[in-house]
């Protein structure tokens, strides 16, 4: 495994460092995305990660740790681990586009807030969509499904919010704009990956098919500020 290739293990830290440092809120050993544009962090020093993590809640009551599981004080409530499946593309996807996919911008924002919200809240902030490229299909006036990029280094992208309106699901409407949106990652010259929750076992079939294979499990460690009732 290639020293790239690595930096997958820890991907919020050397996103932070790298291609997203301007969104970094910087602790030392510890960085985290500014909470506006996604409640993620990352660290690579266990030791330093409380005190750290005690004053990124000032800013956020509802974040992940993305990696190992780090060390945390009584101001916050560990809420529950999330674990992925990160999964990793080698090659561009050969498929047939079948509709019109539309490249989201500052006018198509409060769509796409919507739906994203929608159908996986509590991920996905204001300010998330300055993070990446992301591409959308239409129905009439109306966004009916969407994905996109989020963290991003200086060789891997990652592919998110995979999100189609549940009225027209079954449609192939992810699988076009999950390819699409790998392919265009390959042309700026980097490598798409993606997560995915291990129980969610139709996704993992669809980006199969598409190529994307298991690289490993990853946990998101979800952390909430204590409530003073």
């Amino acid at each position: 495994m290639n020293s790239e290739e690595n930096k997958l293990n820890n991907p919020v830290w050397f996103s932070l460092i790298e291609s997203h440092h301007p969104y970094s809120v910087d602790f030392g050993d510890v960085k985290c995305y500014h909470p506006d544009y996604c409640p993620f962090g990352g660290f690579t020093k266990l030791d330093s990660s409380e005190d750290a993590l005690d004053e990124y809640s000032i800013l956020a009551d509802n974040f992940f740790v993305v990696g190992d599981k780090p060390n945390y004080s009584n101001l916050l409530r560990f809420n529950k681990e999330l674990v992925c499946c990160q999964m990793l593309l080698r090659s561009p996807i050969q498929i047939e586009f079948k509709e019109e996919i539309t490249s989201l911008k500052a006018e198509h924002k409060a769509d796409l807030l919507q739906l994203v919200n929608l159908v996986q809240p509590g991920y996905f902030r204001n300010n998330t969509p300055d993070l990446g490229n992301y591409y959308g299909i239409y129905k009439g006036n109306e966004l009916v499904a969407v994905t996109g990029e989020r963290m991003k280094m200086n060789a891997f992208t990652e592919v998110s919010a995979v999100v189609t309106h549940p009225d027209h699901t079954g449609k192939g409407y992810a699988k076009q704009l999950v390819a699409h949106t790998a392919n265009q990652i390959f042309l700026a010259n980097k490598i798409p990956y993606l997560h995915v929750a291990e129980s969610n076992t139709g996704a993992i079939r669809l980006y199969e098919k598409l190529g994307f294979v298991i690289r490993r499990k990853i946990s998101f460690w979800n952390f909430m500020v204590h409530k003073v009732l």
